[in-house]
This record gives C-alpha cells, sequence and structure tokens, in this order.
C-alpha cells in the first residue's frame, strides 16, 4: 500500500473535468501533499471554465500550476527535475471521438507524444505509481457484453480509441523494460458538475434550455454505461493507494474498468434529464419535448453500447460505483444553472 499523505503528484490535464475534481479531493481530504498540475487550457471547450475550476483549486497553498503543453519533451523533464513527484497521474488527452475524425493531429500530439514524454520522465525518475486514463473507446467492435479488460481491444472504431489503446501497449512495454509500476484506468462516460460541454449530457442541457432540438443518434437504440465523476474521483484515489502486483512476467501492470455497471437506454437518459430541467424550473412543465427530439443515424465512430465489467475492481478494491444516474444529473443540472443562468 503506498501511504498518500506527504506526497507530491504530478497531474497532467489538472484543468479538466476529471483533473480537477481529483486535485481537489486530493487537496482537501489528504494531509500535507503537494499537487503540480499541467494543463495547456486549449480552446477545444470554453476555457473560462476550465479556469473556473483552477481558480478552486488556487484556494490550497499546496497547489501548483503550470501552463504548458505535455508534447514539449523538455518541459516534463525540467518538472521532474524540480518537483521530483512520487505519484503521476496521466489524464492529458484530447478527448472526444468526434473530433478525432476532424483533427487527427491533436490527438497524436497529446495522446501518444504527451504520453509517451510522462513515460520517459517516469523512466528516469523514481516514481512508486503512474496511473493512467484510458478510455470504455478501446473496446471497438468487441460485441461481448459487459467489457471486460480481459477481451480483445485491436478494432478501434475510431482514432481516439486507436490512440488510447497505444497508450495502454506504450505503458506496458515502459512497466516492463524499467520496472514503473503502472495502472490503467478505462473510464465509461463520465458526467457530472462543471463537467464537458462537448458531452452528450451538457450539450443536451444547453440546446433544450435555448429551445433548440437534439439529436439523438442511432434513432435512440444506445446505450451508455454513465458514471458519475465523484464515483471515478473515488475509484482513482483508491487505485492510486495500490500499486499492481507482479504478473507471471514479473511486471507491475494493470488494467481496470470503471464504470457504473449499469447501461442506461439513451432516450431514458433524456426522459430523466427533462424532468431534471423541469424540476429546477429551467424549463416549463408544459415544454413540448418532443417536437425538440431528432432521432438521427449512428455518428461514425460511435458504438452502440458501453458496458463496464467491474469485478476486478470490487475484488482488489472493494469499490463500486453507486451514483444512480438520476441522481447525478440532478447535480449536473443545479450546478449548470448555478453557472450558467444565475
Amino acid at each position: 500500500m503506498i501511504d498518500l499523505k506527504n506526497q507530491t503528484f504530478f497531474i497532467t490535464g489538472v484543468a479538466g473535468f476529471i483533473g480537477s475534481n481529483l486535485a481537489k479531493k486530493l487537496l482537501s481530504t489528504i494531509n500535507n501533499i503537494t499537487i503540480i498540475g499541467i494543463d495547456n487550457l486549449n480552446n477545444y471547450y470554453d476555457v473560462n471554465l476550465k479556469k473556473a475550476r483552477l481558480n478552486e483549486l488556487y484556494k490550497h497553498k499546496n497547489f501548483i500550476f503550470i501552463q504548458e503543453n505535455i508534447k514539449e519533451k523538455n518541459i516534463i523533464l525540467d518538472i521532474f527535475k524540480k518537483y521530483k513527484p512520487d505519484i503521476v497521474i496521466n489524464l492529458a488527452a484530447q478527448a472526444g471521438v468526434r473530433y478525432s475524425l476532424i483533427n487527427p493531429d491533436a490527438y497524436v500530439e497529446s495522446n501518444i507524444i504527451g504520453f509517451f514524454n510522462v513515460l520517459e520522465a517516469c523512466r528516469y525518475y523514481n516514481v512508486k505509481h503512474l496511473v493512467f486514463a484510458s478510455s470504455s473507446s478501446v473496446y471497438g467492435l468487441n460485441k461481448k457484453i459487459p467489457y471486460s479488460t480481459q477481451d480483445r481491444t485491436d478494432k478501434p472504431v475510431s482514432f481516439y480509441a486507436a490512440t488510447k489503446k497505444s497508450d495502454e501497449l506504450m505503458a506496458y512495454t515502459y512497466a516492463k523494460l524499467y520496472k514503473i509500476p503502472i495502472t490503467g484506468l478505462r473510464f465509461f462516460t463520465v458526467y457530472g458538475p462543471a463537467g464537458r460541454p462537448d458531452m452528450a449530457y451538457f450539450s443536451f442541457t444547453k440546446k433544450l434550455v435555448n429551445g433548440e432540438d437534439i439529436q439523438i443518434f442511432n434513432y435512440g437504440n444506445c446505450k451508455r454505461d454513465f458514471t458519475y465523476i465523484d464515483d471515478i474521483v473515488e475509484g482513482i484515489i483508491k487505485v492510486l493507494q495500490k500499486a499492481p502486483n507482479k504478473d507471471e512476467d514479473n511486471v507491475q501492470y494493470k488494467l481496470y474498468n470503471i464504470g457504473n455497471n449499469n447501461p442506461e437506454n439513451l432516450l431514458d437518459f433524456v426522459n430523466i434529464l427533462q424532468q431534471e430541467l423541469v424540476n429546477v424550473g429551467l424549463l416549463p412543465k408544459d415544454y413540448d419535448f418532443e417536437a425538440h427530439k431528432k432521432l438521427v443515424p449512428m455518428q461514425a465512430g460511435d458504438v452502440e453500447i458501453t458496458y463496464a465489467d467491474i469485478d476486478e475492481l470490487i475484488k482488489d478494491f472493494n469499490f463500486k460505483p453507486s451514483t444512480n444516474l438520476k441522481d447525478g444529473l440532478r447535480a449536473f443540472i443545479k450546478w449548470y444553472k448555478d453557472y450558467y443562468i444565475k
């Protein structure tokens, strides 16, 4: 076990949705730690939202922020040389399945080159544990449900998924060659307050409040294993404390799914979202939802279902996400009203 107290953490993508929530939880619950956070604050989505997340972190005197890009190897090496982090969490990535169809270069820079630079730095400095973000997208055309980390992941359907699978392969190689304890986490549709505006729950909310139409892909025949942000953060913190055991090849490397283990139909999800928008007064009770729902074909790069097998997460950490979709969306809608409507 790794005692998180008195440790120095390096978190990439610290202004992002997961990174900022993780840093905030660590700073508020673990004694005498230092967090070095890096983020390039790119404009893939509203930079003001990223700055608002950072403002919460600036309240802690032991938080240090560096606005740089992880694709710059010398910057990463200089950070490791100066701060000598004990625990590294790589959450920086160009996100979004659909955007990877438009701008694949951004995914190479951040997800592959950037992660390679982090791995290289961990190679030269003695880190106790490297935890990195993968994605449920790696399962691609896998037909077996629920998705298990033992399943094949060699048929990605988006370039984003391909970069995440590449991260897993690179991480395993570095764990084996350089004896770095590494854990990869495959996240399943993370949502919650101050989340990513490009995610469906966020964009649907904005459009419905503005009286615009929403597009529901695959004619509503999609299911997603929605996972609330607080559950994701709790899972990461549990994983941080336990580096993987050596496997039969003497490698300290492990992959876990973190999902709610309960896929929700997209139409049911939209109905819950609508109810919560009415409940907080953002929409009138007589709002004509049907007039604003457009059922459209599947978007390129998407899959019909994501469903996490989390048996190993439960077995190794006695942890299972527990926030139901209604409670999670209610928390998001309340935040949305406070942040945007005021």
